[in-house]
């Protein structure tokens, strides 16, 4: 039985899908629910490196954060529980390493992670931080995988 269930989330619809499985666990083992959302910071570390105004990419991206948790939170309640969440603020570590850190502390025996199943090249371009987590994760892992679309051209 699982007593502490968490879910890193984005916004992605492959972590929409891990959100919901996450929440049907919950409720199910009557589980606390925590949603975690992590801010990577690296594009606003310095004008000088990115060329850019920090200070409004950095509110920006903190609405947009605050966003995707008040939307995870909703949906959650919607179903009937009640989850807490989280956001993170990191620079330059990987998500997947944040997310393991917290799971660590927060005592999480579950960690839900929705992915987008990126095989070959795509992978390794787009990284994974699902593929992450499972080669670290000292914790049991649910795997929630978004349905595949075919690519432009390709045929099912």
């Amino acid at each position: 039985m699982y007593k502490k269930i968490l879910v890193p989330i984005d916004g992605s619809p492959a972590s929409t899908r891990g959100l919901d499985e996450a929440i049907r666990l919950a409720k199910d083992q009557g589980a606390e629910l925590r949603l975690l959302h992590v801010l990577n910071e690296w594009l606003t570390m310095s004008p000088d490196a990115t060329g850019a105004a920090t200070g409004a990419i950095s509110e920006g991206l903190r609405v947009s954060a605050n966003l995707i948790l008040d939307e995870g939170d909703a949906r959650a309640r919607r179903a009937g529980v009640t989850p807490n969440t989280v956001l993170l603020e990191q620079i330059g570590t990987a998500v997947g390493a944040v997310v393991l850190k917290h799971a660590a502390e927060w005592g999480a025996d579950l960690i839900v992670c929705g992915t987008h199943g990126r095989r070959g090249v795509r992978r390794l371009v787009l990284g994974s931080d699902a593929e992450y987590i499972l080669r670290h994760t000292p914790v049991p892992l649910l795997l929630v995988r978004e349905p595949e679309q075919p690519e432009q051209g390709e045929q099912r």
